[in-house]
């Protein structure tokens, strides 16, 4: 994931498209990879799931925490917290980081694995690759610079490789 940025309004920046209003940011299958929830205190703030290649589900970010799950924890899961930034490793090997900005916005990076071990890479366009490692063609659109506004769903990948933008 090149880049999300969270705003204290309803926007939200993903791989230079902005989100409005849109509570699944990215979803692949049956799974968000990128949600909008409300959280007491906070508003609203980013969730997002990491699994592992094999499937585990290791951890959960919200807003600007990363939590180990139970089987993260078993897994080996460490999470250390730095001045401004927030780092999840699985065998020595970085698996998600956020990186705090001014006021509520912060930024984060990882390559997403889907519960079924596929992997989803998203700069410009999403890129998708199925447990062997072997890449699939997702759309044919490169989608930099838009505006999705009042969708349930922003970008909706499945694992045949196909790809719906603005899911109402």
């Amino acid at each position: 994931m090149a880049e999300l940025i969270y705003h204290s309004n309803p926007a939200v920046t993903f791989a230079s498209n902005t989100f409005i209003n849109v509570p699944t940011i990215l979803q692949f299958d049956d799974t968000p990879l990128v949600s909008i929830v409300q959280e007491v205190g906070l508003g609203r703030t980013t969730e997002i799931p990491i699994y592992h290649s094999d499937g585990t589900y290791l951890a959960k970010v919200r807003g600007t925490r990363v939590y180990a799950t139970d089987d993260g924890k078993l897994a080996g899961v460490e999470i250390r917290q730095m001045a401004t930034t927030w780092v999840c490793t699985v065998s020595g090997r970085t698996a998600f980081e956020i990186h705090h900005q001014s006021g509520n916005a912060f930024r984060t990076s990882a390559e997403l694995h889907t519960p079924n071990g596929y992997l989803v890479k998203v700069t410009d366009a999403p890129q998708l690759y199925d447990p062997r490692g072997q890449a699939l063609h997702v759309g044919g659109a490169r989608l930099v610079g838009n505006v999705f506004e009042n969708v349930r769903i922003g970008v909706w990948l499945r694992s045949d490789g196909s790809l719906t933008i603005g899911v109402a």
